[in-house]
């Protein structure tokens, strides 16, 4: 009994301490529609700020919540830098280049921090006046967790005062509900905007300084806990506070019980629920429909055109250029090409129902994740030849697509990007925690390719031959009957429909076959690696592969082709340069940042609107 008293009361704790970041990413979310991946970044800011003002205060009371209130207005201000520089000049874009955007200050963040505090763990002292112990039914917990947990529920309140008993509280929530009849009543949504974004990072500022006493800083805080955050804020609903509140206790306590009574199945279980919630209820608990509406944007749609005969004489000039690579390029040069062109048949996968379908994922790595493990796992365990091992990842994959594209497809917009975030977290969980059968973090060690395809050269054409053709296929398929009807139920599905298109089916079957060719890819990636983590399903891969979308340009077919190439080719040129393969990431940030602000077409897209201009 007393056992079951802990835990739950160290689920209250957690749940504090999660609701404080997901309540401002919620506010963030509910009144300018931005989906913050930096918000983990300011968590973990606070985190390291705190440390440093506690480290030097010498012990007292007033200097720790002194530092951790600091802490909290820093990362504010952080918030308004970021805001007034970065997205107040993309709140009209695309969604996807606001995602973009914010990424690109993950990046920038991470290794800043790493600079300014090295990339060591950093453990903070014990709440001085709450370093002692309480005994509860004979277990001892700390103060510090009760006084997390008397913390939440007074936030929560404060939050409930701001928004229905100040006036600053009552615009935010009348831009919530409909932004543009604010705008037209005189709000100035640009001062509203910045205020709310300073709000959601001090809360996120004040949860990471109030991890000091709990947990090290570390430079993983960030990913780790944007994830969990974003579990519950749509779990408890876009922009509802209280339904912040709620997900944050159940995740938590679903977390502090799962670890004790289902240890393998603890991750699982977490998106499990998520995918339930999205699946019968997709705003969440109390959360509200979004009502529809224009999409604003300042970059207009353009429709994809067939290749003209420049682009197929330049298509033919790579071809002929990627196939006479090995005759005067290194073995390195091999191995880095073969990861562009398998990267770029994973891009061009998730291009396929992004740019022609319309359907963002934001997990399309479960895939490619599928695809490298069902490989893997045929060798592994049934010494299955590779050449037939190839040929079921995509098999393998497309059938994930069909299981979770059928839930997906029913829903729209960022409702159905969370859920493919959720499958594919699902996809990561069982990875990581069925380790009799997939190894783990360990992974699968061991893969590789048959005795002809050994060499690097061979295995290099083998990519070239497979996942050239996969991206020409996929391009076939732009243009296809079939990939005609995907773009107008993208575009109009209300008229799709009234011409008999089967809205539903197209995007069902479009969402399995980007499935297919991205774990074509995952195969691939899994022999020339000769290995395969769970990494390969994690939610950075599929970050890369939407900034590699986007950075190439998401309304060109040779969009993720450049940008794979782009991204991966600049990764490698700075790493291997001493001086500033420790700085890459925020290298990478400051040229994602101005490709967003300045180029928001991509690089593809730039060059095909200047030709234009020229000719």
């Amino acid at each position: 009994m007393s056992f079951a008293v802990v835990q739950f009361l160290n689920g209250l704790a957690s749940a504090s301490s999660l609701f404080l970041i997901a309540s401002g990413l919620s506010i963030v979310f509910g009144v300018t529609r931005i989906i913050n991946f930096a918000h983990g970044s300011f968590y973990m800011l606070g985190a390291y700020i705190a440390y440093s003002i506690v480290a030097r205060s010498g012990g007292s009371a007033l200097g720790f919540w002194g530092a951790v209130v600091v802490a909290a207005l820093a990362v504010g201000v952080v918030g308004i830098v970021v805001e007034v520089l970065v997205l107040r000049r993309i709140y009209r874009a695309p969604e996807l280049f606001q995602l973009l955007a914010t990424f690109g200050v993950v990046l920038v963040v991470q290794d800043a921090t790493r600079l300014i505090w090295g990339g060591e763990d950093l453990l903070g002292p014990r709440a001085p006046g709450l370093d002692g112990a309480v005994s509860v039914l004979g277990s001892a917990l700390p103060e510090y967790e009760f006084a997390l947990i008397a913390l939440g529920p007074a936030v929560l309140c404060g939050l409930w005062l701001l928004f229905n008993r100040t006036r600053w509280g009552l615009l935010v929530r009348a831009a919530t509900e409909d932004r543009e009849m604010a705008a037209a009543l005189g709000v100035d949504r640009k001062i509203l905007f910045t205020g709310v974004f300073f709000l959601g990072a001090v809360l996120a500022g004040l949860g990471g300084a109030l991890q000091v006493p709990r947990q090290a800083a570390s430079l993983n805080m960030d990913m780790g806990i944007i994830v969990e955050a974003f579990v519950v804020v749509v779990v408890g609903g876009m922009g509802s506070i209280v339904g912040a509140f709620l997900a944050a206790v159940l995740v938590s306590e679903l977390l502090a019980f799962g670890i004790v009574i289902f240890p393998q199945i603890t991750l699982v279980l977490l998106f499990a629920v998520m995918a339930v919630v999205l699946v019968f209820r997709p705003w969440g608990l109390l959360g509200q429909p979004e009502a529809a509406g224009p999409a604003h944007r300042e970059t207009p749609e353009r429709p994809l055109r067939e290749a003209g005969p420049r682009f197929r004489v330049a298509a033919l000039v790579l071809i002929a250029f990627l196939a006479a690579l090995p005759t005067f390029a290194g073995d390195y040069a091999l191995v880095l090409a073969t990861e562009m062109l398998t990267l770029a048949l994973f891009a061009a996968s998730l291009h396929f129902i992004m740019g022609g379908g319309g359907m963002v994922s934001f997990g399309h790595a479960a895939y490619f994740g599928l695809g490298a493990y069902a490989a893997a796992l045929f060798v592994h365990h049934l010494d299955t030849p590779m050449e037939v091992a190839l040929a079921l990842a995509p098999l393998a994959a497309g059938l994930g697509g069909l299981v979770f594209g059928w839930f997906c497809v029913r829903l729209s917009g960022i409702y159905l990007a969370m859920l493919t975030l959720a499958f594919a977290q699902i996809t990561w969980s069982v990875a990581m925690q069925w380790i009799a059968f997939t190894g783990g973090d360990n992974g699968i060690l061991g893969v590789w390719p048959a005795p002809w395809a050994s060499g690097r050269t061979a295995f290099y054409y083998l990519t070239l031959v497979l996942a050239g053709g996969g991206i020409f296929a996929l391009r076939f398929l732009h243009f296809a009957p079939f990939g005609l009807m995907l773009r107008a139920a993208r575009d109009s599905p209300l008229r799709a429909a009234a011409i008999g298109v089967d809205v539903r089916l197209h995007r069902w079957l479009g969402f399995a076959l980007a499935g297919a060719f991205a774990g074509l890819a995952g195969g691939l990636f899994a022999f020339s690696k000769g290995s395969v983590f769970p990494e390969s399903l994690a939610i950075t891969r599929s970050v890369d592969a939407l900034v590699m979308v986007l950075l190439g340009g998401l309304q060109t077919l040779g969009g993720p082709l450049v940008g794979a190439f782009a991204f991966i080719g600049f990764e490698d040129a700075v790493k291997r340069i001493p001086e500033l393969a420790d700085v890459w990431r925020l290298i990478l940030g400051g040229i994602v940042l101005v490709l967003v602000l300045a180029f928001p077409a991509g690089i593809a897209g730039f060059l095909a609107r200047a030709t234009e201009r020229i000719r």
